[in-house]
């Protein structure tokens, strides 16, 4: 099936590694030109090359911390600059840290205010004037948002912020033919959840190997989903094939998730 991405442009965000690398090179794969970012150069510049070695398209490489406003107006900035308009945005971040949500401070809260919820306001806000008819924005938040996962309380407050944003903003942005759309990630293999299994692992007393095991058990798919099964569905989401498609969120999680 053709996307119709060969030609699009794309941000992507936090693209250095994880679900937003594999959400830059499915987007790359099908020819779209993609603009990513990451807060180390070192880290984004040596994923640029790669992507382009892999699949020949244009990739263009920016640092940008997305807790920092003016960052984010420079990145949406140079990539007009280089390419004269944004079709598609892929709005990611970094996880806050686990605990108790109790536990947390006012500052760890706050933190977490503008790596999550403000991050995705600011990019969106800098992207969208920027924007065509047919533009794609996509949001990644997490399984968290239907069924809240122990010690994750501020990732789940923060992210069901950008739950409620992308369905404010697919009313507010029909009227320009702009979709709005949240994709859930389930237990993808990334550095992320390996971090996550380490520490559950710390607190049971288990074996990391062991609570992974656990983890897939209850996967009805009995595996780790992979960057290429995220970036797919993210690839088809942004694109015009997902023309009629706004305000939804899908998951991608091999039926993990129980709610209905």
């Amino acid at each position: 099936m053709d996307l119709g991405l060969k030609g699009k442009i794309a941000l992507v965000s936090a693209a250095s590694k994880g679900l937003g690398y594999g959400v830059a090179r499915a987007l790359a794969r099908d020819g779209a030109k993609v603009s990513i970012c990451s807060r180390e150069a070192g880290n984004v510049e040596r994923t640029a090359q790669s992507l382009r070695d892999e699949t020949g398209a244009d990739i263009l490489a920016s640092v940008c911390d997305v807790t920092k406003p003016d960052q984010i107006t420079a990145w949406v900035e140079q990539t007009v600059a280089a390419w004269g308009r944004i079709d598609a945005l892929l709005v990611n971040a970094g996880g806050p840290p686990g605990g108790l949500a109790l536990e947390m401070t006012d500052a760890q809260w706050q933190s977490a205010f503008e790596l999550t919820l403000m991050s995705s306001v600011r990019m969106i806000r800098a992207a969208v004037p920027h924007m065509t008819e047919g533009g794609s924005i996509l949001t990644i938040t997490s399984s968290s948002i239907r069924e809240p996962i122990e010690r994750l309380g501020l990732s789940t407050v923060m992210r069901s912020g950008v739950a409620g944003l992308v369905k404010t903003l697919a009313d507010e942005l029909a009227g320009k033919q702009i979709r709005v759309n949240n994709l859930i990630p389930g237990r993808i293999d990334t550095e992320r959840v390996a971090q996550l299994d380490e520490a559950a692992a710390k607190r049971s007393g288990l074996s990391v190997e062991e609570v992974r095991a656990q983890s897939i058990a209850r996967i009805p798919l009995k595996r780790l989903g992979t960057t290429e099964d995220f970036g797919s569905a993210a690839a088809f989401l942004l694109s015009p094939a997902a023309a009629y498609i706004t305000g939804a969120t899908l998951r991608v999680d091999g039926g993990m998730m129980r709610s209905i």
